[in-house]
C-alpha cells in the first residue's frame, strides 16, 4: 500500500521452501508463474483496446474466470486503465513500476475467488492516497460502493494525525469493515505483498511491520477466516521476528521430506477403505506450514514422521463426510480423543470440518480432515469465498450500490462532507454525522499532540436475544467484530484504543455460554461471568452480584466454557451496586474492562472494598440477652425438677420440634431434633428425655445471610431486622470471598412465632441469597 516497498521475496521464503524441500503441496490448477518486472514493462507500455483486457491484467482476468466465469471484466479493464495512468512515473524501492503493487494484490484476492467489486477496488485501492485522483472521481467511475471500499483502506495523513495516524487509520478501517468486511480482505492481501517484499527496508523497519502484522492482522485474517493468507502471513512473519528459530524449523522441514513421506502410505491406506465403501473422495496430503510445525515441536518436544503434515478428504456432501468419518473409525484405528465436530459446530469464523486422528502400524498419529468442497472454499478463503455477500442471487457487484456506500473516513484528499448514511438509520445517522465533524477537525486537534478518534457508532449491541443470534449467524457481521466496534467508541485516546485491540486481538478463540431465559452470547475464550454480565447488560452490569452456571451458584470469577448455561444475578438498583476492583482479575473482553475503570475512576471512594472496611466485624453484645433463659423456662421436659437449658449449637426456638438429653448436674440439654449433635448423641446411645414447647414469650436465635458483596449490604439487613421489630444482640460480618459475604446476626425476638417472617424479610434484602439458622461444627462429645 506504501511507495516505499520492497523488492520480490528472496529463494527460500516460506513458500518456496516447502517446494524445495520436496513436501507435496494441494492439487492446483496449473497457471504460469508471474513475473512481476514483465508486468511492469507492460503497464508502461500502456493498454489495448477496448475489446481485450490489457495484457498486464491478463492473469487476474484468467484467475477471476476461473472462479467467476461469467464475470463482466470491463470494469476491471477501466479500473486498471485509471491505476496504471495515475501511478505512472512512480517506482518502488526494487525499481519495479508501482503499478506492479496494486497487479499482485488484485490476483491475490482473485485466486481467492474475490468478486469484480472487490478486484475493481483493490487495483485502485492505493489512488486515493497516492496520486491525484479522489474519492468523488471513483465514485462517479465505478460506484459508491468500489468507493467505499477504496475510502475504507486509504490510510490516514501523519502530516493530520502525527504519531496517532495508524492506530486512528486502523480504527477507520475496522470501522468500514463493520459495514463492508471486504474491506479487510483488500488490506489483507495489501499487507501480504508487502511483507513479501520487505527485502529492501531497513532491519527496524521490517520488524516494525512485522510486529503490527503479528499483533493486528493476522489475527484478523483468522477471525475472518481467510486461512490463506494467514499462513503466509505467519511464516514470513516468524521468519523476520525469529530467524534462528524459523532457521531450525525449516531445517526440520528440509531433512523430513528427504526422505519418502509416512503420511503417504496412510493416505493410500484411506482411498483403499473410501474405494471399498464405494465412497468418492479425494485425499490429498496437506504439509503444515512453517509456525505450524514449530509450535507441534515446541508443545511435543520431539517431532514424529506423522507430525508434518495431515490428510485432507474433500467429498461432495456434508452427509458423505460423517459417511467418510464412519468408515475411518470402523476399518482403522481412530484416537477417539482427538475428534472435533466442527460441521455440527462451526468455529467463529466460519470453519467447518471434521477433525479425527488415526493411529499408525509404526505408533505415529495421522490427523485427518474431512470437510465438503464448499467448506474447503470458505476453509482457504473465508469471507473471500462468500463474493459480494450484500448482493441478492449472488450478484458480482458491479460498481452498484450496494450496502457498501461512501465512507466518511478521513483521508489526505478526502472530500468533506461525503458520508453516506444509507447503512444507517435515526440515532446512528446523527452518530455518524457527529464523528464526521470531529474527523474534519483532525488538523487542528493534531496540534494539540493527540488526534481525534473516529468514533461512529456502526454496531450497536443487540437488544434481544433473537438480534444476537441472528448477528453470530451473519458471517458479514460476526459477533467478535460487533464487540470490538461497541468498545473502540468508548475509547477516544488512540494509544489506549491501540493496546487494547491488541489485547482484544490476543484472544484468538471464542466461545458460546447461554442465557438462562434464552439466546447466546458470543465471547472470547476464557471469559468468565463478568464479561458475560457486561456482554448481555452492558453498564447495568456494574450491580450484578452473583451468577448461577449450569443450575449452581457460582462466584463471577468463573471462567466460563463453551456451551455452559448462565443466569446472572442483578440487584435490584444498579445504581445503589458498583463493580469490585477485583473484576478486574477476571475480565477478558475490552468492553467489560473498560467499563469498570470507568466506574472505579468515578467512584474511588465507594468501592465493595471501602464499604467492606467501614462494615468492620461486630461481636460484642448491644443488649443484655436474658432471652434464652425466658424461653428455656417454658420448656417442659420429662424429669421433674431438672433444670433446662437451650443448646447453643442449635439455638431451638418454638415451633421447632425438639428433644433433649440428661446431663451432669440434674440438667437438661434441648436441641433441635435435625441438630447434627443431637442425632449423633443419639446414635451413640444418649439416653433422651421427653422435651415440648409450653407457654412461649421472647427468645433469642442466630441466624446466618449468606450474599453477594454490595455497598451498604450490612445497613440493609439491619434495616429489614428492625422493621420486624427484632433487636440485634450482636453482628459479625466475615471478610469477603469469592464467594460472597456471610454475616452472623443473634437476635431477639419478643415472640418466637416472628422467626419465620424475620428469616423471609432477610431475603428478600436485594444480593441476599440464603437465611439459615446458625449450628455448631463442635464435636459430639459436648453439649
Amino acid at each position: 500500500m506504501s511507495a516505499e516497498a520492497m523488492n520480490p521475496v528472496t529463494p527460500g521464503g516460506p513458500p518456496e521452501a516447502l517446494q524445495a524441500a520436496g513436501a507435496p503441496q494441494p492439487r492446483k490448477r496449473a497457471r504460469h508463474r508471474i513475473d512481476l518486472r514483465r508486468l511492469g514493462r507492460a503497464a508502461l507500455l500502456g493498454h489495448t483496446g477496448r475489446d481485450r483486457a490489457p495484457d498486464a491484467i491478463a492473469h487476474v482476468v484468467d484467475a477471476h474466470r476461473a472462479h467467476h466465469p461469467d464475470a463482466d471484466v470491463d470494469t476491471l479493464r477501466r479500473a486498471y486503465v485509471l491505476a496504471e495512468s495515475s501511478h505512472r512515473g512512480q517506482m518502488r524501492k526494487s525499481g519495479e513500476p508501482y503499478i506492479t503493487h496494486p497487479l499482485a494484490v488484485t490476483l491475490i484476492l482473485a485466486e481467492l475467488g474475490a468478486e469484480t467489486t472487490t478486484l475493481t477496488a483493490a487495483l485502485l485501492h492505493d489512488t486515493v492516497e497516492d496520486t491525484d485522483v479522489t474519492l468523488d472521481q471513483v465514485r462517479a467511475e465505478f460506484g459508491s460502493e468500489v468507493g467505499y471500499l477504496v475510502d475504507g483502506v486509504t490510510k490516514l495523513e501523519k502530516v493530520d494525525y502525527g504519531a496517532a495516524a495508524e492506530p486512528e487509520t486502523f480504527r477507520k478501517m475496522l470501522l468500514a469493515t463493520g459495514n463492508d468486511v471486504r474491506v479487510m480482505s483488500i488490506k489483507l492481501a495489501d499487507r501480504l505483498h508487502n511483507v513479501r517484499t520487505l527485502g529492501v527496508m531497513r532491519r527496524e523497519k521490517q520488524v516494525r511491520i512485522a510486529k503490527v502484522t503479528r499483533d493486528v492482522l493476522i489475527p484478523l485474517a483468522e477471525r475472518l477466516g481467510v486461512q490463506t493468507l494467514k499462513t503466509e502471513l505467519e511464516d514470513r512473519v516468524f521468519a523476520i521476528l525469529h530467524p534462528e528459530e524459523y532457521e531450525e524449523t525449516r531445517r526440520l522441514i528440509v531433512d523430513h521430506f528427504a526422505s519418502p513421506d509416512p503420511l503417504a502410505a496412510v493416505a493410500e491406506r484411506v482411498r483403499e477403505v473410501l474405494r471399498e465403501a464405494d465412497l468418492t473422495a479425494d485425499v490429498q496430503l496437506r504439509p503444515r506450514h512453517f509456525v505450524s510445525v514449530h509450535r507441534v515441536h515446541r508443545k511435543r518436544g520431539r517431532l514424529g514422521d506423522t507430525d508434518f503434515g495431515r490428510l485432507l478428504v474433500l467429498v461432495g456432501e456434508t452427509a458423505d463426510c460423517y459417511a467418510v468419518l464412519g468408515e475411518l473409525h470402523t476399518c482403522l484405528t481412530p484416537v477417539v480423543a482427538e475428534f472435533k465436530d466442527f460441521i455440527a459446530v462451526p468455529k467463529f469464523n466460519l470453519y467447518q470440518s471434521l477433525h479425527t486422528a488415526l493411529a499408525t502400524s509404526e505408533g505415529g498419529i495421522a490427523e485427518v480432515l474431512i470437510r465438503t468442497r464448499q467448506m474447503h472454499r470458505v476453509a482457504e478463503a473465508g469471507v473471500v469465498a462468500l463474493g459480494n455477500p450484500y448482493a441478492a442471487g449472488g450478484d458480482q457487484g458491479r460498481g452498484g450500490t450496494g450496502r457498501g456506500a461512501a465512507s466518511g473516513g478521513a483521508g489526505a484528499r478526502r472530500p468533506q462532507g461525503v458520508l453516506d448514511l444509507a447503512p444507517l438509520d435515526g440515532a446512528a445517522a446523527e452518530t455518524a454525522l457527529a464523528a464526521e465533524a470531529r474527523l474534519a477537525e483532525a488538523p487542528a486537534a493534531a496540534a494539540a499532540t493527540a488526534a481525534p478518534a473516529a468514533t461512529v457508532e456502526m454496531a450497536a449491541t443487540p437488544e434481544t436475544p433473537e438480534a444476537a443470534d441472528a448477528e453470530r449467524a451473519d458471517p458479514t457481521r460476526p459477533g467478535w467484530l460487533s464487540r470490538l466496534l461497541q468498545w473502540q467508541s468508548a475509547v477516544p485516546d488512540s494509544e489506549l484504543f491501540w493496546s487494547v485491540l491488541r489485547e482484544d486481538l490476543a484472544h484468538n478463540r471464542e466461545i458460546t455460554v447461554f442465557r438462562q431465559g434464552g439466546g447466546a452470547l458470543g465471547l472470547p475464550a476464557g471469559a468468565s461471568c463478568v464479561d458475560a454480565a457486561y456482554a448481555q447488560y452492558g453498564e447495568d452490569a456494574h450491580a450484578c452480584m452473583g451468577a448461577v452456571v449450569n443450575g449452581r451458584l457460582a462466584p463471577l470469577s468463573t471462567v466460563l466454557e463453551d456451551g455452559d448455561t448462565v443466569q446472572l444475578l442483578m440487584g435490584q438498583d444498579a445504581v445503589g451496586g458498583g463493580p469490585s476492583p477485583d473484576w478486574l482479575d477476571h475480565v477478558r473482553t475490552p468492553a467489560a474492562g473498560l467499563a469498570i475503570r470507568r466506574w472505579l475512576t468515578a467512584h474511588p471512594a465507594d468501592t465493595p472494598a471501602e464499604e467492606a472496611r467501614r462494615e468492620e466485624p461486630l461481636s460484642r453484645p448491644t443488649l443484655p440477652a436474658p432471652a434464652a433463659r425466658t424461653l428455656a423456662a417454658s420448656v417442659t421436659v420429662d424429669q421433674p425438677g431438672a433444670t433446662v437449658r437451650l443448646a447453643g449449637c442449635c439455638t431451638p426456638v418454638p415451633p421447632d420440634a425438639v428433644t433433649a438429653f440428661a446431663v451432669r448436674g440434674n440438667a437438661v440439654t434441648v436441641h433441635r431434633a435435625e441438630c447434627p449433635r443431637a442425632v449423633r448423641m443419639a446414635a451413640a446411645g444418649r439416653r433422651t428425655v421427653g422435651a415440648d414447647w409450653g407457654d412461649t414469650g421472647d427468645c433469642r436465635v442466630t441466624l446466618r445471610a449468606a450474599s453477594f458483596g454490595r455497598p451498604h449490604l450490612l445497613a440493609d439487613l439491619t434495616e429489614a431486622i428492625a422493621g420486624e421489630g427484632v433487636a440485634v444482640i450482636s453482628a459479625t460480618v466475615e471478610p469477603p470471598s469469592e464467594h460472597g459475604v456471610r454475616h452472623t446476626y443473634t437476635l431477639h425476638l419478643p415472640d418466637a412465632t416472628r422467626l419465620p417472617g424475620l428469616m423471609r424479610a432477610m431475603r428478600d434484602v436485594p444480593g441476599v441469597y440464603d437465611v439459615s439458622r446458625a449450628r455448631s461444627s463442635a464435636p459430639a462429645s459436648g453439649v
